[in-house]
């Protein structure tokens, strides 16, 4: 029997008309050249439609000459990639669908980024997440999960507000669409980024009433209670304020780096991020560029800077990174190409209010909630900090500054990078803390120029404290380790941390406060205190003063209790 539906990703784009005409001149028409396209304007759907097919041929694959070269044997071996594509327009909105290659011919710039996304968070059960994707600002990171029988979302690890969802799969509930209609009480699923990948009708009627379907969902439901923080980043569209934002975004390129820039692959192109080789640079130049094994954003940044005041921006736009599957770069081993500016996210302030540059486009974090962590934050902050620690001297390191403590401060322990192996942690071990207070207050040191760094600190008190706490094997070693550098004098019977102190050297110096903290990191180190609070624990964020080379003044910034 032959299947009524197929596994297919659908786009919904921006800024096209709903005729044949505006789908057709919407397309690249590079990209249609590299597949010889062909074009057909459909009749029979009842609706606007066109379908363009095509190939990407490369006579000879680039191995072949490695193998040669390896071998000495001659091989010559073609590669043929078929591309289908599929637009149409339903009650007024545009549609792209891909077959094969297909998707490569749907331009990044005319997708809806958050259409799949926002379908996943309405219909995708919270209790069934199978497949996640999210990312971390400040540090480029992207996590990919998969959970092949499905996970409650809240036991995936997401830090709500912190980390930014880019995509979400799971079981559907029940919805009408044709899978349905033809399997009553067959279980499907869907997964949702910028695009939304699930079985669909492949009849005409069936695909169209199925779009049908999911439009209504985005348009009469509200997102799941559960996964309503999928959207509370949300795209800036006020021309005027993107205008305002990129002012901002051509003032720091044009500075040496300092944290508020980073890199980061682009939503729904990791697949090709890890298939590629070679990757080329180019930023307002007609030279070839620059090749590297990786995206160097080093060369990124130094091009914008040298350009002039008010076009940074602009270069980068211009400005292309090209993904090869083969370290020759030539034409045929390309797989994507992009503007460098999808290339690298970065935090502004404006007017009080926070926003996030990720994939070229502008996005504002839900201002109730930053409002609540702020407060939060001001509600806790302290004149006196509980701690008293040396400036930490420029150009010393982590580790030096560290060691230096104790010679300065007396009774302070420095056990940095002594951990506490356990059995749940055989290999590196458990780092407890960096620095011991008299008082036994647990001291955890960082430098910071991002927000990733800060990350990593609060993930480590999470799992000291969880060690103290749960494991008597862990308690014992940290004692003796203690009782050893203070010359026998350990820690209280049946000790257990109450007290974590968080000592940030910010950037070079910065006082540290509310308004200069990272703001996703004020999110997450306001996650960390609720958990460590929750467990007994009280928290406290004490900011590090900053000396030359050889000159030294005492002094702690102010903190956060």
């Amino acid at each position: 029997m032959t299947a009524r539906t197929s596994k297919r990703t659908l786009y919904r784009l921006r800024g096209v008309a709903p005729t044949a005409d505006a789908m057709l001149y919407a397309l690249d028409e590079d990209q249609l050249e590299r597949v010889h396209a062909d074009f057909d304007v459909l009749e029979n759907l009842g609706v606007p439609a066109v379908l363009v097919t095509g190939s990407f041929e490369q006579p000879v694959a680039s191995w072949c000459d490695e193998i040669f070269r390896t071998t000495g044997i001659e091989v010559s071996r073609p590669v043929n990639r078929s591309a289908g594509l599929l637009m149409l327009a339903v009650d007024g909105e545009v549609y792209a669908i891909g077959y094969d290659q297909g998707f490569r011919l749907v331009p990044d710039r005319l997708k809806d980024r958050r259409f799949g996304l926002s379908f996943a968070s309405r219909r995708v059960d919270p209790a069934k997440i199978r497949d996640l994707v999210s990312h971390t600002p400040g540090g480029g990171r992207t996590d990919i999960t998969l959970i092949p029988s499905g996970a409650s979302v809240w036991s995936l690890g997401i830090v709500e507000h912190a980390q930014i969802v880019r995509r979400l799969g799971g079981h559907l509930d029940d919805i009408p669409l044709t899978i349905y209609r033809d399997t009553p009480g067959k279980i499907s699923s869907a997964e949702g980024g910028a695009g939304l990948r699930m079985r669909l009708g492949v009849e005409g009627d069936d695909l169209i009433a199925d779009i049908r379907a999911i439009a209504r969902v985005l348009r009469e439901e509200k997102p799941s209670p559960e996964l309503e923080f999928v959207e509370h980043v949300v795209p800036v569209d006020d021309p005027s304020l993107v205008t305002r934002l990129e002012v901002v975004l051509d003032g720091l390129l044009g500075h040496e780096p300092d944290g508020r820039i980073s890199a980061a692959v682009p939503a729904d192109h990791w697949d090709d991020y890890l298939a590629a080789r070679t990757f080329r640079s180019r930023i307002n130049s007609d030279a070839a560029g620059r090749l590297t094994d990786d995206f160097d954003l080093d060369y990124i940044l130094c091009r914008a800077r040298i350009q002039r005041a008010g076009s940074r921006v602009t270069a980068l736009r211009e400005g292309a990174v090209t993904l090869y599957r083969h370290g020759c770069a030539e034409r045929a081993d390309e797989i994507w190409t992009s503007n460098a500016l999808r290339w690298i996210e970065a935090e502004a302030l404006l007017d009080s209010r926070r926003f996030l540059l990720m994939d070229e486009h502008w996005y504002e974090v839900d201002q109730e909630y930053l409002k609540t962590i702020r407060s939060h934050a001001e509600r806790l902050i302290a004149d006196n900090p509980s701690v008293d620690l040396p400036p930490w001297v420029l150009g010393e390191n982590e580790r030096a500054y560290n060691a230096s403590v104790p010679d300065q401060r007396p009774g302070y322990v420095c056990l940095d990078r002594d951990n506490v192996q356990t059995a749940l942690h055989r290999g590196n071990g458990v780092e407890i803390c960096d620095l011991l207070s008299p008082d036994n207050v647990l001291i955890m040191v960082k430098r910071a120029r991002g927000s990733d760094a800060l990350s990593h600190l609060f993930s480590q008190a999470l799992v000291a404290v969880q060690t103290l706490r749960n494991s008597p094997e862990g308690r014992e070693r940290f004692a003796r380790k203690v009782a050893a550098a203070r010359n026998g004098r350990g820690l209280p019977e049946g000790f257990r941390p109450s007290k974590v102190v968080f000592a940030i050297l910010l950037k070079d110096g910065t006082d540290l406060t509310s308004d200069t903290l990272f703001p996703f990191s004020q999110v997450t180190l306001v996650q960390t205190a609720r958990t460590l609070e929750a467990w007994g624990v009280r928290v406290e964020v004490v900011g590090i003063a900053s000396t030359p080379p050889a000159i030294a003044s005492p002094g702690i910034r102010r903190s956060v209790a």
